[in-house]
């Protein structure tokens, strides 16, 4: 699966361009990536219901993601039983809430992720219970220290152009139809435009 450079302006929500400014803020002086301490967006607790955090873990050389946070909206997207939003599932991996086939096509973004150490942003299309039409919008912000990925933070956003639509397992495997995936990118191009040793600048991202 190939994953094309991009620059901020290939993310198409706001709330995650906001997110990305936000990495990109954290992202100081020469340092490859930041620390998750340093990653505080505006508003975040208006988003957690479809964001998803991630240790790092690795088994037998295998990476695997430990979930340390999961919105209860993505949770039904996926077709998981529904939860409390003041309730926590962590301590669980992604592999084992995920079926294996879904599994298997969402694991390159985070490969990518882990292995560019760059912010990876991803487009499925899906058909709903009604058969509207979705985008399945999905950013991936890798955190560390030592140029080593220790965490990762997704956003996960379903929009529709059709309007309202059913967000219950439009990705899982008992959905109407598979997700097809229409963009694949590493947001690096901006970081690439950076001078060495500067902090990310305010107005690095228009919204308009």
């Amino acid at each position: 699966m190939e994953f094309a450079s991009a620059d901020p302006s290939a993310i198409r929500s706001i709330k995650q361009r906001m997110l990305l400014q936000s990495w990109m803020r954290a992202l100081r002086g020469e340092k490859l990536l930041p620390l998750v301490g340093d990653f505080q967006p505006e508003g975040i607790a208006n988003e957690l219901a479809d964001m998803m955090a991630f240790d790092l873990d690795e088994d037998d050389g295998t990476a695997r993601f430990l979930i340390t946070q999961e919105g209860w909206r993505l949770a039904a997207a996926h077709g998981n039983e529904q939860i409390d939003p003041a309730i926590q599932r962590t301590k669980r991996y992604l592999d084992d809430v995920v079926e294996p086939e879904r599994y298997e096509s969402i694991l390159p973004c985070y490969l990518t992720c882990l292995t560019r150490k760059r912010p990876v942003y991803s487009i499925s299309r899906v058909l709903d219970a009604e058969g509207k039409d979705v985008s399945y919008e999905r950013l991936l912000l890798p955190f560390g220290r030592d140029d080593e990925v220790e965490q990762i933070v997704g956003s996960y956003k379903a929009i529709s152009i059709d309007g309202g639509f059913k967000v219950n397992n439009l990705m899982g495997l008992s959905s109407k139809t598979v997700p097809v995936r229409v963009i694949n990118a590493v947001i690096d191009l901006e970081l690439a435009r950076r001078p060495v040793g500067s902090g990310a600048a305010d107005d690095i991202i228009e919204l308009n």
